[in-house]
């Protein structure tokens, strides 16, 4: 049965607030949905009463496009449930779960899919987003898994996408993002992962930046698939595992995932382990651990940014530890991701995302607690990614960035892809009914 909630009324500040604080918006009406009856219901209203629509399915969203001003949200969190299928290494998920609660489930038996590098995100906004991952270059990323979604179309029907059916709303679904429907279950192929790990975080003062950024561009460029890395500049937390004159200090880290025979992990990760970090966290772990060891509380203020490139050279990185050095804010982390693996060896065609072939991705994201301190924050991303630019391919990947236009979002897709969607978006979408997200507007507005 749906639950609505509207201003003044008990628990609506609590529903209504987002992952960033910067977004306070404030809708007309919250409609928690327990199945696709009650997202129809919902629909129908919002069609009725003439209300936008916006719908939640973790509220990671950092452009805040899970909620809107004055309209209805579908709020689709109260869908539950994660079934495993063992045998046939499947999974159906709600499309309210977040990865901790698949992560978790999947985990008793050893299995996992590509799924995020925080446990609080919400399973679909990640996977239509396209699904980036620590898992990524061993299994693809969480759209390339996805066999099958369930959805509630803007005009009430409910509609299974997979091999048999309507399969250009699942291929427009694996990476095209929620312009399509409501997503009601998502069915995604499993893979045995763990359920213990190697993982965990090194880092170093981030006066050896040059050194480490050095030897992880080559040691994570030319590692097997079974790794999942990260280079990250950071300030060290004030927690015991962190030495205390490191506490607050700026950090050159590098985060490992290692899925495969342990003593070969262990000697790939002796190549870093031999720089003598003076935090050492890496180890045989559970992979759900490594799933919320960066997990984010909501209530900071957000900005993110992102690239693609082909290669990463001494002079990029010399760029990438200038923006970090210069953080305005503490607990901002300026990431750099290696691809490659299972991400470029995916038929390009198979999914909506371009550039499939690119080697790195930078990943520029500020978290503050200070209004006040919005400009500073903003300004440093757009002055990492204008130094950046001489680097980069003008791809991107869309789940790293807020709302930057839909010339961004274009080069998600690249041109022939993208007109691709705009088809599928009028066939299912024709009003645009959909908007609030990286919005592909139906072919017949375009």
């Amino acid at each position: 049965m749906t639950t609505w909630c509207g201003p003044g009324e008990p628990g609506y500040d609590e529903q209504r607030a987002l992952f960033n604080a910067m977004i306070d918006k404030r809708p007309r009406v919250i409609a928690a949905c327990t199945g696709p009856a009650d997202v129809k219901e919902a629909l129908d209203r919002a069609a009725r009463d003439g209300l936008a629509v916006a719908v939640r399915s973790g509220g990671h969203s950092v452009a805040g496009q899970s909620s809107n001003d004055d309209g209805l949200v579908v709020d689709v969190r109260p869908i539950k449930g994660v079934e495993i299928d063992v045998a046939a290494r499947r999974a159906r998920v709600g499309g309210g779960c977040t990865w901790a609660e698949f992560d978790a489930a999947a985990q008793e038996h050893g299995l996992a899919t590509t799924g995020g590098r925080v446990s609080t995100t919400g399973v679909a906004g990640l996977t239509l987003g396209g699904g980036s991952g620590w898992l990524e270059r061993q299994h693809g990323l969480s759209c390339d898994n996805l066999v099958a979604v369930e959805l509630v179309t803007a005009d009430g029907r409910e509609v299974r996408a997979d091999e048999h059916q309507h399969q250009d709303l699942l291929w427009a679904s694996k990476g095209g993002g929620g312009n399509f429907g409501v997503v009601t279950a998502l069915e995604f192929r499993l893979h045995p992962v763990g359920p213990m790990i190697i993982g965990g975080l090194m880092a170093w003062p981030l006066a050896r930046g040059a050194e480490v950024a050095l030897a992880f561009r080559d040691w994570a460029d030319d590692a097997p698939d079974e790794l999942g890395s990260g280079l990250v500049v950071l300030s060290g937390p004030p927690e015991d595992f962190i030495p205390p004159h490191l506490q607050g200090q700026p950090l050159i880290g590098v985060a490992v995932c290692w899925n495969g025979d342990h003593a070969t992990g262990q000697e790939l990760v002796q190549v870093m382990r031999d720089l003598s970090p003076e935090v050492d966290l890496v180890g045989p772990m559970p992979y759900a651990q490594l799933q919320s060891m960066i997990d984010d509380p909501p209530g900071f203020r957000q900005y993110w940014s992102a690239d693609y490139h082909d290669d990463f050279p001494d002079a990029a990185l010399d760029v990438f530890l200038d923006a970090g050095a210069r953080r305005p804010s503490p607990i901002t982390q300026h990431l750099l991701l290696p691809w490659g693996g299972a991400v470029a060896r995916i038929d390009a065609d198979s999914t909506p995302l371009s550039q499939r072939s690119a080697r790195w991705v930078s990943h520029p994201f500020a978290t503050w607690d200070d209004a006040a301190d919005d400009a500073a924050n903003i300004a440093w991303v757009r002055d990492y990614r204008r130094a950046n630019a001489p680097f980069t391919t003008g791809g991107v990947y869309l789940n790293f960035i807020g709302d930057e236009g839909d010339e961004r979002i274009k080069a998600a897709f690249g041109p022939d892809k993208y007109e691709r969607l705009t088809w599928i978006k009028a066939e299912y979408d024709p009003d645009n009914v959909f908007a609030g997200n990286q919005n592909i507007r139906p072919r017949a507005t375009v």
